[in-house]
């Protein structure tokens, strides 16, 4: 079974991080849902969440993917914890799947992950970063790096990354069982 980090910060998207998780958990994927301090967290649009844990405590974990919802000023929060951009860089580095949502690209951006690779965004979140080939499309894929563009594209971003820990199978069913159409 495949694990999952999911960061979660005060102002982070509610929408898109409790969409990763519930589809991830129903493709049967194992998922760790990380606050960056402990405790209640406000996520953009105010409502709580109570991680299952800290990112503290979570590094001490090996995990298959990381995944970075986006919503301000979590994405920012994201940005600026030295933890964060040295995990990214550490699961590229070995071959893991990173993966970001929204303005959370940035992120990955700010890391230095996304030079030369093509990514998508919240639009104009990535326009700081000229070494982005900046797309538009729901969902883009750059070898293990998977990007998406904000609370609309949550679903099929969440089964994109079922479909790459589990195949496309596993997201058939977990989509069908979803009454998307």
């Amino acid at each position: 079974m495949s694990n999952v980090l999911v960061l979660f910060a005060n102002g982070s998207e509610e929408l898109e991080a409790v969409t990763i998780v519930n589809i991830l958990r129903r493709g049967g994927i194992n998922v760790t849902l990380a606050g960056l301090q402990a405790g209640l967290l406000r996520g953009s649009r105010g409502t709580q969440i109570m991680p299952d844990t800290t990112l503290d405590e979570a590094l001490s974990h090996d995990f298959d993917m990381v995944v970075l919802p986006g919503g301000q000023p979590g994405t920012e929060y994201l940005k600026k914890d030295a933890r964060v951009l040295e995990l990214v860089r550490r699961m590229e580095h070995a071959g893991r799947y990173v993966a970001a949502i929204c303005a959370a690209p940035s992120v990955l951006a700010a890391a230095g992950l996304l030079d030369g690779k093509h990514a998508t965004s919240f639009p104009g979140s990535l326009d700081a970063f000229p070494k982005v080939s900046r797309q538009t499309k729901a969902v883009v894929e750059d070898g293990k790096l998977i990007t998406s563009r904000g609370p609309g594209t949550a679903m099929d971003f969440a089964l994109t990354l079922v479909e790459r820990l589990s195949g496309k199978a596993k997201r058939d069913e977990v989509e069908a069982g979803l009454v998307r159409v």
